[in-house]
């Protein structure tokens, strides 16, 4: 029917599993659903369709054998605090995350400024984004389907482009999720704050400003980027690891290489190509999962293929194509005023 409706434009589904399936078949049949959903939102026609969205919550539920009943379900909010709603099973993100909204009294017209995360909340203090959960999948399903991962649902703002807080900041609601979100990120380091910009959000904080400290924390190296957890890649030689920021129309990389030294890179978004996700394999005991991203970059004239070994490939990928359309977003609005 998709076809019918869509033709060449809907990707190629992943086979099935006829047999019963074990662990490792299960969680490569997570990962080739995900990868189809990476392929197919490329095109919102197909995705906001409701023979598209029938189809993969039918999909979602036989897959994972759950069927439709009532259930509770936690959202966290950055502070650590949670949410439990009172949904269905086959409940969608996009309705889930309308409810979750009015419960923290954010107005309908700013729903589409955030959306909802898989996490985990590491015993080490770590906070690792697994990946961005599509406004048409089955967010109760998808939590059961990755239950070993032991991950948490989360509401976290959804642009890479930090100029766009200025359109949450006179709403209460919105500006309390903004908060949360900053003062986690300094907690868990993914923002880099000066010893000065340290003891003046200490003032800040006990003194309650919230739009101040938030001001502040706008101004800390890597405020609005999302990070990855350290992963290995094969720039500018094979066997690096690496600690990935995304953000502010980059991909930052700080590279450890073989010989123990450091190195800082920033590949800019408008001079890469193209990018792919591959599943490499099921993961063994105690492993991840082997999922790279390889993107084409245009350095210093000629293109290459730059390759990321990472579990939150998908993630990544997520990241890239938000960046790009607010990119292409921007450029539109300036043509029109000029």
């Amino acid at each position: 029917q998709l076809r019918q409706l869509f033709g060449s434009a809907v990707p190629a589904f992943p086979p099935k599993f006829y047999l019963a399936m074990t662990k490792s078949m299960a969680d490569e049949r997570r990962l080739q659903l995900e990868q189809y959903l990476q392929n197919v939102t490329l095109d919102s026609n197909i995705t906001n369709s409701d023979v598209f969205i029938g189809f993969f919550r039918k999909l979602q539920q036989d897959t994972f054998k759950i069927q439709t009943q009532r259930a509770f379900l936690d959202v966290y909010l950055a502070d650590g605090s949670n949410i439990r709603l009172d949904i269905q099973t086959s409940d969608t993100a996009e309705r889930i995350l309308e409810v979750a909204s009015c419960k923290v009294g954010l107005p309908r017209e700013l729903i589409k400024y955030f959306s909802f995360f898989f996490f985990q909340d590491d015993d080490d203090g770590a906070l690792s984004v697994v990946k961005k959960v599509a406004d048409f999948e089955l967010p109760y399903v998808s939590l059961q389907s990755m239950k070993e991962l032991h991950c948490k649902l989360g509401i976290r703002k959804w642009y890479m482009d930090p100029s766009l807080d200025t359109l949450l900041m006179d709403c209460r609601a919105s500006l309390n999720l903004l908060y949360m979100q900053a003062v986690q990120e300094v907690k868990k380091n993914w923002v880099k704050p000066t010893e000065g910009q340290m003891q003046e959000l200490e003032f800040l904080q006990k003194n309650m400003n919230k739009a101040k400290l938030l001001e502040l924390i706008q101004k800390m190296q890597f405020y609005g980027y999302v990070r990855l957890d350290p992963c290995i890649c094969d720039y500018p030689e094979e066997g690096c690891s690496a600690d990935i920021y995304l953000g502010n129309n980059e991909i930052n990389c700080c590279i450890k290489l073989p010989t123990k030294q450091t190195k800082e890179v920033s590949f800019k978004i408008n001079r890469l190509r193209s990018w792919q996700v591959t599943f490499l394999g099921a993961a063994k005991d105690g492993e991840d999962d082997t999922l790279e991203l390889r993107f084409e970059y245009n350095d210093s004239g000629t293109w290459q293929w730059i390759i990321l070994y990472t579990k939150q490939a998908f993630l990544l990928s997520s990241c890239l194509k938000k960046m790009i359309s607010e990119q292409m977003m921007k450029a539109a609005k300036e043509g029109q005023e000029m």
